[in-house]
């Protein structure tokens, strides 16, 4: 197995699989606008050899984490819902990437993470993107944040509002949460890298 003491750097891509994307109860194609800045990063990534991490939401029929979304299936294991997006396919094969699946709304709790995050002790500066802002994106990085401070490691989590974005429903303003979970990131550490104006 590769030494994962090589890496210095991280890029966490929270969620960009078609379930909330391109399909499904909980997709918003407004999520794709920041596909592009993503991709940006990924390369960047691949240029430098350092580490990407694709986080997918993954679960079962009864998965009890539907019952907080309002009772709507999503991302079921066996469907093209769990796949991540098109655009991002070519990524999956190279060396320095790797892929994790999570049945709840932290990628913390993902199997393996814990695991991979001892591995990978010389990254002390992770970047993040991917989807929901509010949801997927705050518990994910909240949780990382907490694993680190209890372990007394000194990491950077850099959060780039250009390559995240959530959905929009009539229960859920994506406006008024992405506010609240910048503001709780921010609070919690985490260093906001703004939307550039245009």
């Amino acid at each position: 197995m590769k030494n994962l003491k090589v890496y210095h750097k991280g890029l966490i891509v929270v969620d960009m699989v078609n379930g909330f994307v391109r399909e499904g109860g909980l997709h918003d194609r407004r999520i794709e606008e920041v596909i592009p800045y993503q991709k940006k990063l990924l390369d960047q990534y691949v240029k430098d050899l350092e580490m990407i991490l694709f986080i997918k939401d993954c679960h079962d029929v009864d998965s009890v984490e539907h019952n907080r979304f309002k009772g709507i299936k999503h991302c079921i294991k066996g469907t093209t819902e769990v796949e991540i997006i098109d655009e991002f396919q070519p990524y999956l094969s190279l060396e320095n990437v790797y892929t994790l699946e999570k049945n709840c709304t932290s990628f913390r709790e993902a199997l393996g993470f814990t695991e991979l995050m001892e591995e990978t002790s010389n990254i002390h500066h992770f970047d993040v993107v991917g989807c929901c802002t509010d949801i997927c994106v705050v518990n994910g990085v909240i949780g990382m944040m907490n694993y680190f401070d209890q372990n007394n490691r000194q990491v950077e989590v850099n959060i780039h509002q250009e390559g995240i974005e959530t959905y929009d429903a009539p229960y859920h303003d994506a406006s008024l949460y992405s506010d609240a979970a910048y503001l709780l990131l921010a609070q919690q550490g985490a260093k906001i890298l703004k939307k550039e104006m245009k």
